[in-house]
């Protein structure tokens, strides 16, 4: 199995888990040509889109998924959002129901997030094993066993926000809604220290602020506390070895 990265920020977010037969597009938060691109044009490959909610950076072409004949599975609180509830393509789900997407098991949780029903997924497949995907939620009030890949927003350091509100390069209602929206480094380590990361085989952090965050540190730190391979997700990354078994 490999996770390719379309893009991950706050400019857009999309991300593919792919093997030779089967394609699962993880929200869809950019222009759909690259969504395309990424599957070298093969849309068919696509069993489905799952969103976790409905900002436009992880729903810009909603729209077009749709009209192309791609099934997308997200909360009622998502769709209504998105104006899309009564698409015969929008398959509603809802927390700790699990559902099939081709050969992929998921099942939706709660996250804290500022919009309607915003959910992570637990994905799992006979390849990739179980996965955890949380993104855009400031705490996770779960724990997860069992655990083979990790896709995990680090979206901020507190001190580097601190010190641009400090600097006037952020303004202080742009810190106060990022620390109630999005997880920071310190929370992303206490909630991988509160995970049994003993089979776990990636560690891929995502959805870093462009002028909040320090990749090499971040990096480094869930590296030195984990002992686990990391990756900061970039645009255009692709993730060969997104497997259950570590060879």
């Amino acid at each position: 199995m490999k996770l390719k990265i379309i893009n991950s920020n706050s400019a857009g977010n999309a991300y593919i888990l792919e093997n030779e037969h089967e394609a699962l597009l993880i929200e869809c938060g950019v222009h759909f040509d690259k969504i395309k691109q990424a599957l070298n044009f093969n849309l068919k490959k696509i069993v489905g889109c799952i969103l976790t909610h409905d900002h436009g950076d992880h729903s810009k072409s909603i729209a077009r998924v749709l009209s192309a004949g791609i099934n997308v599975y997200a909360t009622e609180g998502t769709f209504n959002a998105l104006g899309c509830k009564h698409h015969h393509r929008a398959v509603i789900t809802a927390s700790g129901d699990e559902f099939r997407v081709g050969s992929f098991r998921i099942k939706p949780f709660d996250v804290k997030h500022d919009v309607a029903e915003a959910v992570g997924f637990l994905i799992y497949h006979d390849e990739t094993g179980k996965v955890l995907f949380l993104t855009d939620s400031y705490f996770c009030e779960y724990t997860f066993s069992g655990l083979n890949n990790i896709i995990i927003e680090a979206n901020y350091c507190q001190s580097i926000l601190d010190q641009r509100v400090k600097d006037g390069a952020n303004p202080k209602f742009l810190r106060d809604r990022v620390i109630t929206s999005h997880m920071s480094l310190a929370t992303c380590k206490q909630m991988l220290g509160a995970n049994d990361l003993s089979q776990v085989n990636n560690i891929v952090l995502v959805h870093l602020s462009d002028g909040n965050s320090d990749e090499k540190r971040f990096k480094k730190e869930v590296e030195e506390q984990t002992g686990k391979v990391v990756s900061i997700a970039n645009a255009g990354m692709v993730i060969d070895h997104f497997n259950k078994q570590p060879f």
